[in-house]
């Protein structure tokens, strides 16, 4: 019998190669979210409205007006009355005046006019008729009071509107796996179906005569052995995120062989045959590849594994895989399964915990046990850096925004930066950011931020963007309008965006400029204090108070809105949208995006700061290069 010979043994390197020539890919399809679990976004998804939707109570106790608690204490409380209650999912039925209170349940809606509220523990009530302990008058015969033992300042016990997600915010980036935190994120923002990407198609073909599939008669007289590798195979495949596909059991001949193995190659992107890879006259399928399609491989210098094939079946991708079961998990594991990962978007395996010091020294609760959400990030030696991811308990954005869990002991009162710990993996699947980004929320910023491999990027607003940046946590920082401080950071890039009022596209009011804001009665929806936008409109103000030979104050006072504002670039337009305001700040971009008008207040720089004992890594790498690579980005 004529016997085929190994061809000159590839390298595994070679044979990684060849197999990644393959160009293994399977396309994008959309799911519903109750089917999306464990799949990975195609594309990124942005947050379409507010989470939460309204400003809501933190917690059950009262809601009222900041200044009517000024200088309460357990000594000398604060008497206001109580002139309603708010539920739970019931729209508020009463407005708050001077000297008066509503009763309100945590994740209520704050009702109008009260701009703080009071945890129930810090008040003593007060029934109708009776007379308070510290000696007030008695109540009135049908008003009930409550009497308020602590200052609180506004938006103490509120999550504003958007506080948790903001509206026009990157929610999820592409390559995203969707977790059950993601799934809750996405339920959050009332995604009904998400566009994904769809798993690779894998046929999987055992051959030999010598083979039984489990669960039929076995004759060891006659050499039989059952099928292992079709099972183990298939799992490995659905592990690594592909859709194993597991065709008829085929022996040695030839054209039975080309038969299934075509079907397959038809059916699947990828075509994965164990056994009958050898040298042997009777191992045949060399010849079926080679007369069907392109041979690439026939032989690897690899123990175990050495007889793997590598090549081209119609149009499907094919590996061949040793017979022997153990060589052809070893095989798979090796060669095969990283690439089926990669095509289905799953990042490498990680293991279920990773060991860390943490960047910055966190506060706990004696007394409680705490199980505090933290991300990952590497160091510039290459230690991996433990940070808090925490927004509070009603925030979705802390779990989705965290690799795993710190378990801190009751009796630990803080972790000190530099201290060593372990940081349990929410899965061992997850794999750290390549880039760590804080700082300022930009459309543009990210655009860019999709062209990465694995990024994460809090929009936390530039002011706590610079502090992160100083603490050693973040590997870059997006920063607009002055920096203020200055700050041991790296200049990588810059661009312009121009920053103004978002109005109507009909603009009813007719705004022009911010002459307007002062001089009319209009409502204004601004930005949080922690953002670049917000300081170039105080910057604005002083201007023109220098102009009008005023004091800035006076004309802030007089700009209905200015002192309340909302975190993301997109919530101020979105309120104007809505009828809520007159104008919103931001930026043109938004304003084209959502069809409305744009009063121009001026240009703003947003920079891109590095930090120096970080730019050999490679995520910062990879940035650098989107960055130079970026036709609107002026490298520095």
């Amino acid at each position: 019998m004529d016997r085929k010979e190994f061809r000159d043994l590839v390298t595994p390197a070679e044979a990684r190669e060849a197999i990644h020539s393959l160009e293994l890919g399977a396309g994008t399809e959309r799911v519903p979210l109750a089917e999306a679990r464990g799949r990975i976004l195609a594309s990124r998804i942005d947050a379409e409205l507010d989470v939460p939707g309204f400003d809501r109570s933190s917690m059950d106790g009262y809601a009222l007006r900041a200044r009517d608690s000024f200088g309460a204490d357990e000594a000398e409380p604060a008497r206001l009355a109580v002139v309603g209650e708010v539920h739970a999912g019931v729209e508020p039925d009463v407005e708050v005046g001077a000297g008066e209170a509503v009763e309100i349940s945590t994740g209520a809606v704050m009702p109008p006019g009260a701009d703080a509220m009071v945890p129930v523990e810090r008040t003593e009530h007060v029934e109708p008729g009776s007379a308070d302990r510290a000696g007030g008058e008695t109540a009135g015969a049908d008003r009930r009071a409550v009497l308020v033992r602590t200052s609180v300042a506004p938006g103490d016990n509120v999550m504003f509107a958007g506080a948790d997600v903001a509206a026009g915010e990157r929610a999820l980036g592409p390559g995203t796996r969707l977790t059950p935190r993601e799934i809750g994120l996405l339920s959050a923002l009332g995604v009904e179906e998400v566009p994904v990407r769809a798993p690779p198609r894998v046929g999987i073909v055992s051959t030999g005569d010598e083979l039984v599939r489990p669960g039929e008669k076995l004759t060891s007289a006659r050499g039989e052995i059952y099928d292992v590798n079709s099972h183990a195979i298939a799992a490995g495949v659905e592990d690594a995120g592909g859709e194993a596909v597991v065709y008829p059991h085929v022996g040695d001949d030839m054209v039975e062989m080309e038969r299934v193995l075509r079907q397959a190659a038809g059916e699947c992107e990828l075509v994965l045959s164990s056994g009958s890879t050898s040298a042997s006259a009777v191992d045949v399928i060399y010849r079926v590849i080679e007369e069907r399609g392109e041979l690439l491989v026939h032989g690897v210098s690899v123990k175990p594994g050495k007889p793997m094939l590598v090549g081209r079946l119609a149009d499907s991708a094919y590996v061949g895989l040793p017979g022997y079961p153990v060589s052809a998990m070893m095989v798979f594991r090796t060669f095969v399964a990283p690439v089926i990962r990669e095509a289905a978007g799953l990042p490498t395996a990680a293991t279920a915990s990773r060991e860390g010091s943490m960047a910055v020294r966190e506060r706990s609760e004696e007394g409680r046990l705490r199980l505090m959400p933290a991300g990952l990030v590497e160091g510039g030696d290459g230690e991996t850096l433990v940070y808090p991811v925490d927004k509070g308990s009603g925030a979705t954005t802390s779990l989705a925004e965290a690799d795993g869990v710190v378990v801190i002991d009751p009796d630990t009162d803080y972790l000190d930066a530099g201290e060593a710990v372990t940081v349990e993996l929410f899965s061992p699947d997850v794999r750290p950011p390549t880039l760590v980004g804080v700082g300022e929320d930009d459309p543009t910023l990210n655009r860019l931020l999709d062209r990465l491999e694995n990024p994460r990027y809090l929009a936390v607003g530039s002011r706590p963007g610079l502090r992160r940046l100083r603490e050693g946590v973040p590997d870059v920082a997006a920063v607009a309008g002055p920096l203020g401080r200055e700050v041991d950071a790296e200049p990588v890039g810059r661009w312009s965006r121009e920053w103004g009022l978002v109005v109507p596209a009909d603009d009813p009011r007719r705004i022009e400029g911010l002459d307007d804001l002062v001089d009319r009665e209009l409502r204004l929806v601004n930005r949080t204090t922690d953002s670049g936008l917000r300081t170039s409109l105080g910057l604005a103000v002083a201007d023109l108070a220098t102009e009008r030979g005023t004091s800035r104050e006076s004309l802030v006072e007089a700009i209905d809105g200015f002192e309340f504002g909302l975190r993301a670039h997109e919530s101020p337009a979105r309120k104007v949208l809505a009828g809520d305001a007159d104008a919103g700040l931001g930026i043109r971009e938004t304003a084209d995006r959502l069809g409305m008008g744009f009063v121009p207040l001026g240009e703003q720089e947003l920079r891109v700061l590095a930090d120096p004992d970080r730019l050999g890594k490679p995520g910062v790498a990879e940035l650098l290069a989107v960055l130079e690579d970026s036709p609107d980005v002026e490298v520095d």
